[in-house]
């Protein structure tokens, strides 16, 4: 598949200043060189063009935003000063499986100050004696080369996914620290006063209900006496003709008696 049509198909119905990132690995350059990428491209932060049988740079549009630059597995041999003009923001440059010689070649990105990362695995340079070091000298602002820094510690798989990681326990810290959210503490103790509210209240209705209980009980007990006593005096009413005299009782006799007409001594 040649590149504008590669293109094409990776937009997917976006509009060219909508894209980030955009990838075109293994499809075909025509005369070497790049079709169908343009200024329009100016959102452009991640490009990958592996193995399309680029040789030249000549073509390559202003990305000023452009950070991450794939060019692995091609034919290119020289013309990199172009980066530094077009891509002067790259940090990533994987150049790895290309035709280049000699350091003079890449003296030319010493123009790219942002550049951190620089790969060019399975080039002929680096057969040169003292590869690495003459390299790390060439462009100090560098800190990995294929993949190592100088003290050979292998570089992260992205410089972006670290910021994240980064970002993302810097945020759990914060959260830490921070503690629960604010009011949460009061809200807890505002159910606790609410709920010892209702204890209490229920309390009082429990000791209301029993003392009425009580009351009702006492009231009951003296309305069965005042009926007991009714049915007590119903039994004493004389009977008709008969004159009943109660005498008085001495205090030192036991008994108490009743003086009935004609003279009958009554025991009670």
């Amino acid at each position: 598949m040649e590149m504008k049509k590669k293109i094409n198909l990776e937009l997917k119905n976006r509009a060219p200043e909508e894209v980030t990132e955009l990838v075109l690995d293994n499809c075909l350059c025509v005369n070497g060189e790049i079709e169908g990428l343009n200024d329009t491209f100016k959102e452009l932060e991640f490009l990958s063009m592996a193995n399309v049988e680029l040789s030249s740079l000549a073509r390559l549009p202003s990305l000023n935003k452009l950070r991450k630059l794939e060019l692995s597995d091609n034919i290119i041999s020289g013309g990199l000063e172009v980066l530094a003009e077009k891509c002067p923001n790259l940090t990533y440059l994987n150049l790895s499986g290309n035709k280049i010689k000699d350091l003079s070649t890449v003296e030319a990105l010493q123009n790219l100050k942002n550049l951190k990362s620089l790969d060019l695995f399975n080039c002929e340079i680096t057969n040169l004696e003292d590869y690495r070091e003459s390299i790390f000298e060439l462009l100090q602002q560098i800190t990995y080369l294929d993949g190592f820094d100088q003290e050979d510690n292998e570089a992260p798989d992205s410089e972006e996914e670290d910021e994240e990681d980064g970002d993302e326990d810097e945020e759990d810290e914060e959260e830490d620290e921070a503690g629960p959210p604010e009011g949460y503490e009061e809200e807890e103790e505002e159910e606790d006063e609410d709920e010892d509210e209702a204890g209490s209240e229920a309390g009082e209705g429990e000791e209301e209900v029993g003392l009425s209980y009580l009351m009702k009980e006492e009231i009951q007990d003296e309305e069965d006496d005042d009926d007991y006593v009714d049915e007590g005096e119903e039994e004493e009413e004389e009977e008709p003709g008969t004159s009943v005299q109660r005498g008085m009782a001495d205090p030192r006799c036991p008994f108490s008696f009743v003086f009935t007409s004609p003279f009958t001594l009554v025991f009670a």
